[in-house]
């Protein structure tokens, strides 16, 4: 096998959107119950991660464009490093950690991934990760990640499911993107098919300039698709937006039980996305009125993944997803008002194409000279103010060298000027948040967390409280309480 692969033009795109205030890694965290047996941590990294030759490959880049190449020098100890966290080593302490590895670059001239063992955080061991985004998409990294675990201490049981399994994650059909990705996945599967032929051709025309007539024509096509997308409003004006720093701030919440909010959902006639996406656009709503700012009428636009492999694509790395613009409902005070707005915002994306669109203009862009992609990439995050994602886990508890996995968190990077990532995951039964801010523009992003777990308080009181023929009604249950109070 030839040591030396082309790399795809999306892979291409997101490789070379790193920029200093934006890198484009993709970080987890992985808190464990007790320690890891790091020899016992080393063979699951080499016997089930290292099978992906990714990982054991560099970026060269020459005339042609970028390769990726076996790395001769490769070794474990590089990429598998050791640290300790300072003073109390809590939860602040390490996400100071996390905030500090968030700014560096890795090592181009080996490949684009490390891992750092804490040794001594929050009563046991945590496992930081950072994997570039060219890599794989964070429907992949999951995947490859929960591949090192086991369901049982001494690393027998039942592997634990994977992103390949995804639409069995939730028994009642209710998976956190399955009511986007079910009615899309048919719509979507011959636009994503016509794209990766359109990329395709385009590669080809590099190694035939014969083929000019057919490039013009392309670019006509691409540059239409990219007008339908320039086109698009832009959404509200907050200290959301702005130039992000150098500095980034991480926050998590702690874990949600999944029945209870799947409980509340099913008295609310709401999916869980709807859920937890309301619980976000409330959060955001909070922590904007807590900085005294106004919010009638603000609208955040999140620029959303939406998962496009095919059968095919099982167990590959790579990206093959595109996004969705879903606006959350900022501006609406009532949480059940905000709730069955973000229903029916979610039910308008289900026949979207611009998952497929956006993919064609990745794979575009990532042909064209950097410039260029800078340029369209520039629009587009223009028009969002955060990257929110959602990736369903493992529903069981795992291990990894002998330790259990207690609480997995990621988060996604943000490119141009975008400055915050929303990560929601579940695990064994809960959910968690994980946000990612710029320190220039949100330096304390616990508050945001915090307002999360409220909002799931206010609609169980809700739900709890109020008769449930009248939850359908959000201004009569507003109405309600008002009288109630007076």
């Amino acid at each position: 096998m030839s040591s030396r692969e082309r790399m795809s033009p999306v892979d291409t795109a997101w490789l070379r959107m790193d920029r200093p205030n934006n890198l484009m890694q993709i970080l987890g965290v992985m808190l464990f119950d007790g320690r890891l047996d790091v020899m016992r941590l080393k063979r699951a990294i080499e016997g089930r991660m290292l099978g992906h030759r990714r990982f054991v490959q560099c970026v060269v880049e020459d005339a042609a464009g970028y390769w990726w190449q076996d790395d001769p020098q490769f070794s474990i100890e590089n990429h598998l490093h050791h640290a300790r966290l300072p003073g109390a080593a809590g939860k602040v302490e390490l996400q100071e950690f996390v905030s500090g590895l968030a700014s560096e670059p890795l090592d181009r001239e080996r490949p684009l991934w490390e891992f750092h063992l804490v040794d001594n955080a929050l009563g046991g061991h945590a496992l930081v990760m950072r994997i570039h985004h060219c890599i794989a998409d964070g429907i992949a990294l999951v995947g490859v990640i929960m591949s090192m675990t086991d369901g049982a201490p001494g690393g027998a049981g039942r592997r634990p499911r994977t992103a390949k399994r995804r639409s069995e994650a939730a028994d009642d059909g209710d998976s956190f993107w399955e009511m986007l990705w079910r009615p899309m996945a048919e719509v979507l599967q011959n636009p994503v098919r016509a794209s990766t032929n359109l990329i395709g051709k385009s590669v080809d025309m590099l190694s035939h300039p014969t083929q000019i007539a057919h490039f013009v024509r392309l670019g006509g096509d691409i540059a239409l698709e990219i007008a339908k997308l320039a086109f698009m409003a832009n959404d509200s004006a907050t200290r959301f937006k702005g130039t992000p720093g150098l500095n980034k701030r991480f926050a998590w919440s702690e874990r949600i039980a999944l029945p209870e909010i799947k409980a509340i959902g099913k008295v609310l006639g709401c999916s869980v996305n709807d859920l937890l996406l309301s619980a976000v656009a409330g959060a955001l709503r909070a922590y904007l009125v807590g900085k005294g700012d106004e919010v009638d009428g603000v609208e955040v636009r999140a620029m959303v993944p939406v998962n496009l492999r095919q059968p095919e694509d099982e167990g590959k790395l790579g990206n093959r997803f595109g996004l969705v613009a879903l606006v959350l409902p900022v501006g609406i005070e009532n949480p059940l008002a905000r709730l069955y707005e973000t229903r029916a915002r979610m039910e308008s994306l289900k026949n979207s194409y611009q998952a497929a669109l956006t993919l064609t203009v990745l794979g575009a862009v990532g042909i064209t000279p950097k410039l260029v992609q800078q340029q369209v990439l520039d629009l587009l995050a223009s028009k969002a103010t955060a990257v929110m994602t959602n990736v369903p886990g493992p529903t069981n508890a795992l291990y990894l060298a002998g330790a259990k996995l207690s609480q997995p968190l990621f988060w996604v990077p943000q490119s141009g000027d975008i400055g915050i990532g929303v990560s929601i995951l579940s695990y064994d039964g809960g959910v968690q948040i994980g946000l990612m801010t710029d320190d220039n523009l949100v330096a304390d992003p616990e508050l945001i967390v915090r307002g999360f777990a409220r909002e799931f308080e206010r609609l169980l009181m809700l739900v709890l409280m109020e008769p449930w023929d009248r939850l359908g009604d959000p201004e009569a249950v507003e109405a309600g309480l008002e009288g109630e109070a007076a």
